[in-house]
């Protein structure tokens, strides 16, 4: 498989330099690349500048983007700390030699399974994927056994999906390497057969199943309960996927320290806040995601990670995301 190839989100740099924003300091201000989008984490990371006492100036943009401009920036980058959406550009960035070894201490507040083999990177909270379902239109013993299953023709014209979302492409990546790319690409078809409703992001596939204008969505577990917390509740569920298959990934966004840093005591800090029990309860509450610290209460409308079969797979390797857009690309999922 083909190393993640970041330079053709180059193209979008500039519009990446108006996305910027400080929360105070200069200079001499801890420098975050932020691909987590502003209105999620800015309220967290003032917190953070408020609670330490450390100028933060935060860099908001797509994951993938940022990721493409440290590699560009190189030695003269300005950032001291990467916070990803996802594990991908994380382990791409790892691959390249531009992350440091974190600390031990650090790396054994969660567990394996959500930091890198290497220690260069981790997670700080998970998400993981699930087919929404519509109550009133489809009863869950309906639902297939794995994601493979939604090519079946009885499911033309019911299918949501966004296949332009950074965390559907994540999912198709973990589907290559689960299952290889003649599978990958089988099931691409399959579902593209059967007429799939196309959206640009979870969010409005998620209301689009609430309002039973389809019956399910391949999508991340927490946008139903953004929807329940604007609606109150809908006619929509998430399903599970058994098996351990990638449909039932889970993946995290996570941070490194970039060994350009000129702070790296306080990107250490700063990671260790994102690990803090306010953070983790942050995440847990406003977020609904899942905390990866033992001993966060996780939302109890969740089921809990220990429960969900998910793929034994590194999720450092999620970083080919070229490959996977090439294979979008060549079934024509994505111009």
């Amino acid at each position: 498989m083909k190393r993640l190839s970041l330079l053709p989100a180059l193209a979008a740099l500039p519009m990446l330099a108006l996305a910027a924003s400080a929360c105070g300091g200069g200079d001499d201000a801890l420098v975050v690349y932020s691909g987590r989008s502003q209105s999620l984490v800015e309220p967290l990371l003032n917190q953070f500048a408020e609670d330490t006492g450390i100028d933060i100036k935060v860099r908001y943009g797509e994951t993938a983007e940022l990721a493409a401009t440290i590699l560009e920036e190189g030695g003269n980058s300005p950032a001291d700390v990467f916070f990803a959406q996802d594990a991908g550009a994380l382990g791409a960035l790892a691959k390249e030699g531009r992350l440091v070894q974190l600390p031990e201490d650090i790396l054994g507040m969660v567990p394996a399974r959500f930091r890198s083999d290497d220690g260069q990177w981790i997670g700080v909270s998970g998400r993981a994927r699930v087919v929404v379902y519509n109550t009133e239109n489809v009863s869950r013993d309906e639902l297939p056994d794995s994601i493979m299953g939604f090519t079946d023709p009885k499911w033309r014209g019911r299918i949501g999906w966004a296949p332009t979302n950074g965390s559907f492409q994540s999912f198709v990546t973990a589907l290559r390497l689960t299952e290889g790319d003649d599978a990958a690409r089988a099931w691409l078809e399959g579902i593209k057969a059967n007429d799939p409703a196309e959206f640009p992001g979870n969010l409005p596939a998620v209301e689009a199943v609430a309002d039973g204008e389809i019956d399910v969505a391949f999508v991340n577990h927490y946008y139903l309960f953004q929807v329940r917390n604007e609606r109150g509740d809908v006619s929509a569920e998430n399903y599970f996927l058994p098996g351990g298959g990638a449909g039932s990934l889970i993946n995290v966004a996570g941070a490194g320290i970039l060994n350009t840093a000129d702070r790296e005591d306080d990107a250490r800090r700063f990671i260790e806040y994102l690990l803090s029990g306010d953070a983790q309860t942050y995440f847990a509450e406003k977020t609904f995601e899942y905390p990866l610290v033992e001993g966060v209460p996780v939302d109890e409308r969740l089921v809990s990670l220990s429960q969900i079969e998910s793929p034994d797979i590194d999720l450092s390797d999620l970083d080919d995301l070229e490959g996977t857009l090439e294979l979008l690309r060549d079934t024509g999922v994505v111009p």
